[in-house]
């Protein structure tokens, strides 16, 4: 292929892909958000961000593969952080850790337990706004350790910082009307074990979940982005509410600027990943979800996904967006209406 031909063609592409990104946002209603404080993005900070991940992802957490005593390693650092905070456990005692039993899957031959956290709702209590990630990577292979940075200790890292972020506003006075779940699965490198175990055996009724707000890798720039790395991929987030796809794009605009890519959120793109993440356990249950992604990159599954690999101020500015679409959510007169 010659360079005029190349060009044109790549042209193209991009062409199709703003034209397809602008239809998305066009199709959506126009919807006007709540009073969201830029002053609250400052609860989120970009040093403590750091110095969770480079722990969480360090050799020390061997991996933290699903169902392994390594598992243990990550969950342990998950319920003494939310203690630390003053964050109760979401159990009817107060507990943290939702086990599930051996033998309930067959790629999970031990015990593997979710851990989960809850701020109470003010006025509504009993809806709920969840917040999910996937604490769990793929362990060690070959003598290496899959430390797992960006998959998924960055979406990790980020859920802790954003209720640490409502605890603060709590103390403050400000207590969000809805209660707020804190969810990290295990088991999503196996096939979303942890969270469909958790949507089978919900804590809570799950016709009370309001959305579902997934995070599964926001700490690195993929390929397509490297030269405009503002950005972030929203998926699902218009399937089945296009009021929370229009939420999104309006706190977007309101205060963050990411270009927001929906590439892979075309019903007919081949990588599928609407399916592939924890979000969808919930979809599958008409519960209204959006899975924040960066995209796939070198390191993925790979020994090289590392602490120092990760994009700070882009990964703290993409938690900083999902926190205050949580808080949106979170405090709206009404729940989110279903198409």
């Amino acid at each position: 292929m010659n360079f005029k031909t190349l060009l044109l063609s790549f042209c193209s592409v991009i062409f199709s892909q703003c034209q397809s990104q602008n239809e998305v946002k066009n199709a959506l209603p126009k919807i006007e958000t709540l009073d969201f404080k830029p002053e609250y993005l400052e609860l989120i900070d970009s040093i403590e961000v750091k110095k969770e991940l480079y722990v969480y992802a360090s050799d020390e957490m061997k991996g933290r593969e699903a169902g392994t005593e390594n598992e243990a390693l990550a969950t342990d650092f998950l319920v003494e952080k939310y203690k630390d905070l003053e964050i109760k456990g979401a159990g009817e005692n107060g507990d943290y850790l939702q086990a599930i039993p051996k033998g309930t899957f067959r790629a999970m031959e031990e015990v593997g337990h979710n851990v989960i956290a809850k701020i109470e709702g003010s006025e509504k209590p009993d809806e709920y706004v969840v917040i999910s990630a996937h604490l769990d990577h793929v362990g060690e292979q070959y003598g290496e350790i899959f430390n797992g940075a960006d998959d998924n200790g960055s979406g990790t890292i980020a859920i802790l910082n954003i209720a640490k972020a409502f605890k603060k506003l709590e103390q403050k006075g400000f207590k969000p009307k809805r209660s707020l779940i804190f969810l990290h699965v295990t088991g999503e490198e196996k096939g979303l074990l942890g969270s469909k175990y958790y949507v089978e055996n919900s804590w809570f009724p799950l016709g009370n979940t309001v959305a579902n707000l997934n995070i599964d890798m926001i700490g690195r720039v993929d390929e397509k982005h490297q030269n405009q790395p503002n950005y972030l991929y929203l998926i699902g987030g218009t399937r089945l509410s296009k009021e929370l796809g229009s939420i999104a794009e309006k706190l977007n605009e309101n205060h963050f600027g990411l270009a927001l890519d929906y590439t892979y959120d075309a019903p007919d793109h081949p990588e599928r990943l609407y399916y592939r993440s924890d979000h969808y356990n919930f979809a599958k249950n008409n519960i209204p979800s959006i899975f924040f992604f960066n995209g796939i990159h070198e390191d993925y599954h790979k020994p090289t996904d590392t602490a120092d690999k990760i994009n700070y101020p882009l990964l703290t500015k993409r938690t900083q967006y999902v926190f205050a679409i949580a808080w949106e959510l979170a405090n709206r007169k009404e729940r989110l209406k279903l198409d």
